[in-house]
C-alpha cells in the first residue's frame, strides 16, 4: 500500500483531527473574531480555513512564512483558503502536514460564507470516507448580530438554519444598541426556541477564553470510550422553558416511546427528544431512520443519539446526521451511566410538531413489528429440515 492510502491506513491508528466550524451570517463579525483567533498565541498548532484572504486582512507583520496556498503566522498559526473545494483542502493540508511541508497542527477553524448553511459542511465529514478517516467535527459555533439578528432570522431561512446547528452561539454587537440588557434578553429567549441545547455566549464576555473554545476536542463517536453525554444533551430538552406540549404533561426522559418537541413558530424549527424504554433491534434501528430520513429529506436539519441495540447488549450504538444524510453507526465500549434507553434528539424545520410526532411513533410500531415478524420467519426456516 502506498500514496495516500497508505497515509489513510496510518491516520487510523491516531486520534482524527478535531475541526471546529464557524459560520454565522454576513455582518455577524466573523472577521473580528477569526482576526483574534490568528492573533491568539494558544491557537499555534490550529489551521484556519477561511473563504478569501481579502475578507480576513492579514497584519503583514504576523506572517513569517507563506506559499501559494498557506500562510504560517510568526505565532505558528496557519492560514489557508478554500480552494474550490473544502474536502480537497483538507486533504491537502493533511498530506502537507505528513510530508512535513508546513508545521504540524492538531485543531482545524473552517470559516463558512455568511450566507451558507453549515449543513453541506457537516455532510462533509459524514459522507467522505478519506475525510471521515482524518477529521471529525468537535463543534460548530455559530455568531449572532444583535443588531440585525432578529430581522435576519424574519428574512434569510440560513441564518436560523445556522443558529439551529450550533454548538455554541456567540452574541457580538451588543456594544452598538443602546439598550443591551433588554436585547440580549430578547434575543437569548429567541435563540433558546431555535436551539436549547446550544451554550450562548456574550462575544464580549471576559469570561470567555477563545483558545479553549477553539482548542476543544469535543466528542469523537469514533472512541469508545468517549462519554457522549455532553454532547447529546438531551436533558436541555427536558429543562428547556419554552414552549412545551403542556398537554402531555410530561418531560422528555419520562416521557416513554413518545417525541417531546418544543415549536419556535415563526421560525419553523422544531426540536424533539424521542426517549424509548425497549431496546431495538438493528435492522428496527434502521427502517425507523431511514422512514425518517425519507419523509424529511432535508427538513431534517440534524439528528443525533444514543441507541440500545438489543443485538449489541451493554453497546451504546451513536448515530448521527444531516438533512437526508446518516453517518454510519459507531459503538461505545459501555454505557456512560446507568440509564441505558434509547435517546435520539432531531432538529427539524417546516414540518408540524404533530405530524413529526405522528411519523415517528408509526414508523417505530412498523419498524418494531417488521423486525420481529422478520425474526419469527428466520426461526421458523431455521428449524425446518
Amino acid at each position: 500500500m502506498t500514496g495516500k492510502n497508505a497515509d489513510v491506513a496510518g491516520a487510523s491508528k491516531r486520534p482524527r483531527t478535531g475541526a471546529t466550524i464557524v459560520t454565522g451570517f454576513l455582518g455577524s463579525g466573523k472577521t473580528t473574531l477569526l482576526n483574534r483567533v490568528l492573533h491568539a498565541p494558544e491557537m499555534a498548532r490550529t489551521a484556519v480555513i477561511i473563504n478569501e484572504f481579502g475578507e480576513i486582512p492579514l497584519d503583514h507583520a504576523l506572517a513569517a512564512a507563506s506559499d501559494d496556498s498557506v500562510v504560517v503566522l510568526e505565532n505558528g498559526c496557519l492560514c489557508c483558503t478554500v480552494r474550490s473545494d473544502l474536502v480537497a483542502t483538507l486533504n491537502d493540508l493533511y498530506h502537507a502536514r505528513e510530508a512535513g511541508r508546513i508545521p504540524p497542527f492538531d485543531h482545524v477553524i473552517i470559516e463558512t460564507s455568511g450566507l451558507a448553511e453549515p449543513g453541506p459542511v457537516l455532510q462533509a465529514f459524514l459522507s467522505e470516507p478519506t475525510l471521515d478517516g482524518l477529521y471529525r467535527v468537535a463543534g460548530v459555533v455559530a455568531l449572532v448580530d444583535a443588531v440585525n439578528g432578529p430581522t435576519t432570522f424574519d428574512e434569510h431561512r440560513e441564518a436560523v438554519d445556522q443558529v439551529a446547528l450550533a454548538d455554541r452561539i456567540l452574541i457580538t454587537k451588543l456594544d452598538l444598541i443602546p439598550d443591551p440588557k433588554r436585547v440580549e434578553d430578547e434575543l437569548r429567549a429567541t435563540l433558546r426556541r431555535i436551539n436549547p441545547a446550544a451554550v450562548i455566549t456574550r462575544i464580549d464576555d471576559p469570561a470567555l477564553d477563545m483558545g479553549a473554545l477553539f482548542s476543544e476536542r469535543g466528542f469523537d463517536p469514533a472512541d469508545p470510550t468517549a462519554d457522549p453525554r455532553p454532547w447529546l444533551n438531551e436533558g436541555a430538552y427536558r429543562h428547556h422553558e419554552g414552549e412545551h406540549d403542556h398537554a402531555a404533561g410530561e418531560e422528555c426522559a419520562d416521557h416513554h416511546d413518545h417525541a417531546h418537541a418544543m415549536h419556535l413558530r415563526d421560525r419553523g424549527i422544531e426540536s424533539f427528544c424521542l426517549v424509548r424504554d425497549e431496546p431495538m433491534t438493528r435492522e428496527a434501528l434502521r427502517f425507523l431512520l431511514d422512514g425518517i430520513t425519507q419523509n424529511l429529506g432535508p427538513n431534517l436539519l440534524r439528528v443525533k443519539g444514543l441507541v440500545n441495540v438489543s443485538d449489541e447488549p451493554g453497546r451504546p450504538a451513536v448515530i448521527q446526521g444531516v438533512q437526508h444524510l446518516l453517518h454510519t453507526m459507531t459503538w461505545l465500549a459501555r454505557w456512560p451511566d446507568a440509564d441505558q434507553r434509547t435517546r435520539i434528539v432531531f432538529i427539524t424545520r417546516g414540518v408540524t410538531r404533530a405530524a413529526l410526532q405522528d411519523m415517528i411513533e408509526l414508523l417505530d410500531r412498523v419498524a418494531s413489528r417488521t423486525s420481529r415478524a422478520r425474526e419469527r420467519a428466520a426461526a421458523v426456516e431455521g428449524s425446518q429440515p
